[in-house]
């Protein structure tokens, strides 16, 4: 098994009323249900908008430095995720597909690296 992340950014969502998201929620909410009862599911969020971040820079001295907001200039920025554990590329990506047409937005999926064993 193999640990995937599934991601949007929040520029690819488009302009949408609100009663679209609104309709949107009943879909990847069952999309999310689904990864759950196939044994799939590891962690799924949206990241609120709105919210403050911080960029941690350990390029800048001795130690790291934390400064409000994204490290470097940039338009996009990451709307939400969902982590899968699936056996191989191919549910990766059924499951990447399954929630991206949920959500009604292009998603990307990434396979992460795996934990190393202790020796």
């Amino acid at each position: 098994m193999a640990q995937y992340l599934l991601y949007f950014n929040q520029q690819w969502v488009g302009d949408h009323p609100e009663e679209w998201f609104a309709a949107r929620s009943e879909f990847s909410t069952a999309a999310v249900e689904e990864m759950k009862a196939a044994g799939v599911y590891v962690f799924a969020g949206g990241l609120e908008e709105r919210s403050q971040s911080w960029s941690a820079d350990p390029t800048q001295g001795e130690e790291v430095l934390i400064t409000d907001g994204p490290y470097v200039e940039s338009k996009e920025f990451l709307g939400g995720f969902a982590i899968v554990d699936v056996a191989d590329d191919e549910a990766a990506k059924y499951w990447g597909a399954k929630i991206a047409a949920a959500c009604g937005w292009p998603h990307e999926i990434r396979r992460v690296y795996p934990e190393r064993k202790e020796s």
